[in-house]
């Protein structure tokens, strides 16, 4: 096996975690926050496609999937377009306020084709390439993936914890 159908396994199991933590999820649900300070299940769920989308764009070199077909109009969110939600404050976080679980749904399919494309044409040493030298040691491309991959996994879980807290 290739390191390339790894790292593809991994983001399909991401995207598939992803429908079933949000399917049938109402807009109630996926805004309210369980306790003051507590991210809601749809600012997690945008947060991880926004990032997601983020930095596979940057190392393909490619517009984001977010502004490159309309997903930043379609959502109307009061956030810069390229806002991702790092750092956002608890105002900022209320502001997200997701529309529906089949928008999350579909750009969520949308970010992981774009995703899959661009993994689908990595060699091995390709993950080798240094895609960021603000950090020491130098972040390379199979790192970044990897990073992408842990804090998409991490916010995958407390939004299912989330839902499991809301009896759905």
């Amino acid at each position: 096996m290739r390191s390339r159908d790894v790292l593809s396994y991994a983001y399909e199991q991401v995207e598939e975690t992803f429908t079933r933590t949000l399917e049938e999820l109402e807009p109630d649900d996926l805004n309210r926050r369980l306790q003051p300070g507590a991210n809601p299940i749809g600012w997690l769920a945008w947060h991880l496609l926004r990032v997601q989308d983020d930095h596979v764009a940057d190392v393909a070199g490619t517009e984001q999937v977010w502004t490159a077909e309309g997903w930043t109009g379609r959502f109307g969110l009061p956030v810069d377009d390229a806002a991702t939600g790092y750092g956002m404050t608890d105002e900022e976080v209320d502001a997200v306020r997701v529309p529906s679980a089949d928008l999350l749904l579909g750009y969520s399919r949308a970010v992981h084709a774009r995703s899959a494309e661009f993994l689908r044409g990595l060699s091995d040493e390709d993950l080798d390439r240094v895609v960021d030298t603000n950090w020491d040691p130098p972040v390379t491309l199979g790192v970044r993936l990897v990073s992408v991959l842990s804090d998409d996994l991490q916010h995958l879980g407390q939004a299912a914890y989330l839902r499991g807290l809301l009896g759905r």
